[in-house]
């Protein structure tokens, strides 16, 4: 009976990330939402069997994906359909939402690396030159534009802000691949476990984000990779360059969270409402100064326990 029932569940299951598949593949304005529910079918039957039968559900949606969409549907299908396995299998073993969120995050990184490396070596395609390209047909498009107004600084100035954007690209690319990683793994966990959970799987909890804390030795880490550029120096375009720089990238961007966590943490104990906290947040993407001042609180809390000095004493 147990069987017939999870051969069931598991068709149905085959069935809904086949619709999400296709969606996302055919209907390009729906995909913003739909590739965060690809995943779900298969957290919510790693969640629930036992390895075999993970096994046997994705062989199934690999044949699946590829009777339906051939190779464009079975490349989506083995890097949202992993992901999805290691969330399930996860929350099945009660892991705790950090460590789902850090296996998710690994397994998407190791999926768009291999999906890159196809795409380069297969069908030589590469995202950083066609990247290149776009920016560079857009830029002639605009100086023409440009030109023909008579504003010969401006076209300096673009210029120089797309060289200096498309520099940002090639070298930090691996930075930018973590932190897509980790959004996505995130997101997928926001928008898919309340769903699994109405379905009866058991979800694990978040813990109030102004509690969040990193280890210490983060901040060892990022005043090594900082030390490293300044004692080195290494060459624009070196190896060297590329992981010093891609370090601090994704270090500073955990200080980030860091403050911010910081930071609601200070208006919880001070009782200022969270509209303010959301505002602060919101200014930091778009004013660069807000953005350091909250890196270095979280700098400061990480090196000093900052939060204990502001406890709201009864």
């Amino acid at each position: 009976m147990k069987n017939v029932r999870n051969l069931t569940e598991g068709a149905i299951l085959l069935a809904a990330f086949t619709v999400f598949l296709l969606i996302t593949i055919y209907i390009p304005p729906l995909s913003i939402i739909s590739v965060f529910i690809l995943p779900l079918p298969f957290i919510m039957f790693s969640a629930k069997n036992n390895l075999t039968s993970i096994a046997v559900f994705f062989i199934a949606a690999i044949i699946l994906s590829f009777i339906t969409s051939s190779l464009q549907g079975l490349g989506i299908m083995g890097l949202f359909g992993a992901a999805g396995v290691v969330i399930g299998y996860m929350t099945q073993k009660t892991q705790s939402r950090s460590s789902i969120l850090i296996g998710s995050t690994l397994t998407f990184i190791v999926g768009l690396i291999i999906f890159y490396v196809v795409l380069t070596t297969i069908m030589n395609i590469n995202f950083i030159n066609e990247l290149n390209t776009m920016f560079t047909q857009s830029m002639k498009q605009s100086e023409a534009i440009l030109k023909a107004m008579g504003n010969e600084e401006q076209i300096k100035q673009m210029q120089e802000q797309n060289a200096n954007l498309i520099k940002n690209i090639k070298e930090l690319a691996p930075g930018y691949l973590i932190c897509v990683s980790i959004i996505y793994a995130f997101i997928t966990q926001w928008v898919c476990f309340p769903i699994a959970k109405r379905f009866g799987v058991s979800v694990p909890t978040w813990g109030k984000f102004r509690n969040f804390r990193l280890p210490k030795s983060l901040l060892w880490y990022y005043l090594a990779a900082l030390g490293g550029y300044l004692l080195f120096h290494p060459e624009e375009g070196t190896y060297l360059y590329l992981v010093f720089v891609n370090a601090r990238f994704i270090l500073e961007m955990f200080l980030f969270l860091q403050g911010l966590a910081c930071l609601f943490y200070i208006f919880h104990q001070r009782s200022i409402g969270k509209g303010l906290a959301v505002f602060v947040v919101i200014l930091s993407f778009i004013i660069p100064i807000v953005h350091y001042i909250i890196r270095i609180l979280g700098i400061v809390d990480l090196g000093f326990e900052f939060r204990k000095r502001v406890v709201k004493k009864e």
